[in-house]
């Protein structure tokens, strides 16, 4: 293998183990989710009273437990590939602030479905599903920096009908656009609360004066080297 090829991959190895690991914690909550829909299913308990019950007690523990409960498998299924991919994302282009943003959606999305949301049990990760895309379609206008532009683009053009059903008039009875709508303002509220936080449009002044020191300290490197070999030459 020739050096330059050696060179590239031992560049990848580190963007290979990033990948990896972004994957590590969706993989994991998908796993709780699927675990408790079995037991749920397999000890022929209901948890659908773990959810958000707006504006009463009896609701409140749900602000923290509704992403983890759902309907059914196909309730499930069906937020899965989005709940996966949308936190991978996360988790792999906001690696220092990702735990934080996810819990802030989490908590936000559940808060604002118990003030807003019409009486029922209000259960399922979508909330959270609309949390991630708002806030990564709106953090990477924010921050102007390309690769997370376009991460907002391609949100965009995978989920960009998401937003037909944050209204009450696009969705079935039984569906909490309230969830929804609620999870979205909790995304767009992250996206503006930690705009200074994380990856940032990197400056290109700040890259012109790094290769300026480095010239000036290659040609001052030329420079002791001459002076030395003249100083061979006079001895």
């Amino acid at each position: 293998m020739c050096k330059k090829c050696e060179i590239h991959s031992e560049m990848m190895k580190p963007e290979i183990q990033k990948l990896f690991l972004a994957a590590a914690i969706p993989l994991f909550l998908l796993l709780v989710l699927y675990l408790l829909k079995f037991l749920e299913v397999g000890m022929d308990w209901d948890f659908s009273r773990l959810g958000v019950y707006p504006m009463q007690r009896r609701g409140v523990f749900g602000i923290f437990a509704h992403p983890l409960i759902h309907s059914s498998f196909r309730h499930l299924m069906a937020n899965t590939l989005p709940l996966f991919f949308l936190s991978w994302c996360l988790f792999y282009f906001y690696r220092g602030i990702a735990p934080y943003i996810l819990i802030a959606i989490w908590v936000g999305c559940g808060l604002f479905t118990f003030l807003i949301g019409k009486p029922g049990w209000h259960i399922g990760a979508s909330g959270i599903i609309y949390g991630l895309a708002f806030f990564l379609f709106f953090s990477g206008l924010l921050r102007r920096h390309v690769p997370l532009i376009a991460i907002s683009l391609l949100i965009t053009f995978l989920y960009g009908g998401l937003v037909w059903h944050m209204l009450p008039f696009f969705v079935k009875p039984t569906t909490s656009w309230e969830g929804h709508l609620s999870g979205a303002i909790a995304g767009t509220l992250c996206s503006l609360a930690f705009m200074h936080q994380g990856p940032q449009k990197p400056q290109p002044f700040e890259e012109e004066e790094g290769e300026e020191e480095e010239m000036e300290e290659v040609s001052g490197d030329e420079e002791g080297s001459m002076v030395e070999e003249n100083g061979k030459e006079e001895m």
